[in-house]
C-alpha cells in the first residue's frame, strides 16, 4: 500500500514550495490583485489547530466483579490531534495527525493537497470523503471503510463518526456549474482495509498491532464470528488475506449534485469493492472424514457496480434526507456461495425541533438481497454452502436521537437509540455534555439489549460508562 511516511514528506515539500512559486509569480491565472501579491513574495498563510482528549471507560460487568477483574488497558484512553493547514492563492495543503500514547505514537489521519483552477478543483492524497446525504453510513457513503469496532464508543459523546473512517489514497476532481451544480470524479489506486482487526482476532495479541488499532478496538469489540474464527485458526489453520494494494483493487466513481427548486439531489456511479469480506473455507477430509478440520480460510472483497440517487429538502420544518442504491455484484444468478448477491440499499431520515428546543433526529438504513431464493445452505459442510446462508433477506437498522440544550446552549442532554429490527436487538446511548469555549466535558454510557446473537446484542457484556474531557485549540 501507499507509504504514508513518504506521502507526508511529499506534502510537506509541496507546502514549502508555495512560497517558491509565489516568488516567481506562478499565479495560474489569478486576478491582478492575486498576481501582485504573488510578485511581492508574500508567503502562504499557515494555520495549526488540534485537540487533546482524555477518557475513562468503565465496563459495568467488570466493575460489578471487583477491582481484580478490571482491565486497565481498556479503561484509559488518551489521544490528540494536530492539524496543519497551508494556503496560497491557488492551492492548499492539509496534514492531520493522530497522536496516541503507543508504540507508534504519531500516525497520519489525512494528508492531501488541493489546487484550484477557476471552477475546477483538484485534490490528491490521503483523504476521508463523504458521499450521499445520510447523517451516518448511508448506502452511498462508499469511499472510506469504517472501523466497526469503534462505533459505539465514538457515538457515545460525538455527533460525527468521521473519526472512525479509514483514510484512503485518492485522486479527486470536481467542477462547479453555477452556484448549485457540481460534477465529481474520483480514483482510488488501492483498497484500504482494516486487516489489523481480523489479524488480531485470529492470532495471539501482538503489541505493535494492538498499539496501532488502539485500546478501544481490541477483542472486546470484535464481532463474535471473528472471535470464533480466531479460536479455529489458532489451532493451525491458515488465514489468507488478499493483497489489496495493487491496481487489481483500484476503484473509481463519478457523482453529480444539483438543486431542483428547493430540493438538493445527487446521482452517482461507483465501481469498487464491498467493505464486508467474503470467506472461502477449505477443509481437510482425508485425515478424519467424519470430523474434517479447516485447512484454510481465504478472505476476498467482492467487486461491484453501484448506481445511486440521493435527495434532501426542508418540508414543513422537517429536514428530510433519502438515498437509494443498486449494488450489482458478479453473482447475477444468486447461486454463487462465495460472492454476495446483488442488493438494493436505502436510507431515509429527518430531523426537526419539536417542542421547547427539543430536537429529534431519526434515520433508518436497510438493504434487500436480490435472488434470495437461490441462496444456499448455511451448513459449512454442505455442497451448496453460501456465505449468506441462514441470513435474513432484509437488514434494517433504525437510529433515533433526542437532544435538548440548556444554560445558553452550554449544556446538552442527548440520548441515542440504535435498533436492529430483524435481529431484535438494540443499544441505548445517553450523554450529558458541557461545552464552554474550547473545553468540552462529557458523561456518557452504552447499554446493549436483546438478542445476544445479533449484530448489536452480541455486545451485551460490554455495557459501559464513559467520562471524557477534550480541549480544542
Amino acid at each position: 500500500m501507499l507509504n504514508k511516511n513518504v506521502l507526508l514528506v511529499l506534502i510537506v515539500l509541496f507546502i514549502g514550495s508555495f512560497a517558491w512559486a509565489q516568488d516567481f509569480g506562478f499565479g495560474f491565472g489569478e486576478d491582478n490583485d492575486s498576481q501582485s501579491a504573488a510578485s511581492s513574495g508574500s508567503a502562504p498563510s499557515v494555520n495549526v489547530s488540534g485537540e487533546v482528549s482524555a477518557a475513562i471507560i468503565g465496563y459495568i460487568d467488570e466493575m460489578s466483579e471487583g477491582a481484580e477483574h478490571i482491565n486497565t488497558r481498556d479503561m484509559f484512553m488518551f489521544s490528540g490531534r494536530l492539524n496543519f493547514f497551508a494556503q496560497s492563492n491557488f492551492a492548499e495543503g492539509i496534514i492531520n495527525l493522530k497522536l496516541v500514547p503507543a508504540l507508534v505514537p504519531v500516525s497520519i489521519d489525512e494528508a492531501y493537497i488541493r489546487a484550484f483552477f477557476g471552477n475546477l478543483e483538484f485534490t490528491a492524497g490521503l483523504r476521508k470523503i463523504a458521499w450521499g446525504k445520510a447523517d451516518q453510513f448511508g448506502p452511498l457513503d462508499v469511499i472510506n471503510m469504517p472501523d466497526q469496532s469503534r462505533i459505539f464508543v465514538e457515538m457515545a459523546d460525538n455527533t460525527s463518526l468521521m473519526g472512525i473512517k479509514i483514510a484512503t489514497p485518492v485522486i479527486h476532481a470536481s467542477y462547479r456549474f453555477g452556484q448549485f451544480s457540481k460534477l465529481e470524479g474520483i480514483f482510488l489506486p488501492s483498497f484500504e482495509i482494516i486487516s489489523t482487526a481480523i489479524t488480531t482476532a485470529v492470532s495471539p495479541p501482538d503489541p505493535l498491532m494492538m498499539a496501532i488499532i488502539g485500546p478501544a478496538s481490541g477483542d472486546r469489540w470484535m464481532p463474535d464470528q471473528m472471535k470464533m474464527l480466531g479460536a479455529i485458526l489458532q489451532n493451525g489453520s491458515e488465514l489468507i488475506m488478499p493483497d489489496t494494494s495493487g491496481l487489481d483493487y483500484a476503484q473509481a466513481g463519478m457523482r453529480f449534485t444539483t438543486s431542483l427548486g428547493s430540493a438538493d439531489v445527487g446521482l452517482q456511479y461507483f465501481y469498487g469493492r464491498m467493505f464486508q469480506p467474503a470467506a472461502k473455507i477449505t477443509y481437510d477430509f482425508l485425515t478424519n472424514p467424519a470430523m474434517p478440520t479447516i485447512e484454510s480460510i481465504e478472505f476476498s472483497f467482492n467487486n461491484y457496480h453501484q448506481i445511486g440517487l440521493d435527495y434532501a429538502q426542508v418540508l414543513g420544518g422537517f429536514s428530510i434526507r433519502a438515498e437509494v442504491a443498486a449494488n450489482i455484484t458478479e453473482d447475477l444468478k444468486g447461486d454463487d456461495g462465495y460472492v454476495y448477491n446483488p442488493s438494493v440499499g436505502w436510507s431515509f431520515g429527518f430531523d426537526r425541533d419539536i417542542i421547547a428546543g427539543l430536537n429529534i433526529n431519526i434515520q433508518a438504513n436497510g438493504s434487500v438481497r436480490l435472488f434470495d431464493d437461490k441462496v444456499g445452505s448455511d451448513n459449512p459442510f454442505a455442497s451448496n454452502f453460501d456465505i449468506e446462508g441462514g441470513k435474513s433477506m432484509t437488514s434494517t437498522r433504525l437510529t433515533a436521537m433526542l437532544s435538548k440544550k440548556f444554560l445558553r446552549d452550554q449544556l446538552e442532554l442527548r440520548t441515542a437509540v440504535v435498533w436492529g429490527i430483524e435481529d431484535e436487538d438494540a443499544a441505548i446511548i445517553p450523554a450529558l455534555i458541557w461545552t464552554r469555549d474550547e473545553l468540552r466535558l462529557a458523561l456518557s454510557g452504552g447499554f446493549f439489549l436483546g438478542n445476544s446473537e445479533g449484530q448489536i446484542g452480541q455486545y451485551s457484556g460490554n455495557n459501559f460508562l464513559k467520562i471524557s474531557v477534550t480541549y480544542v485549540f
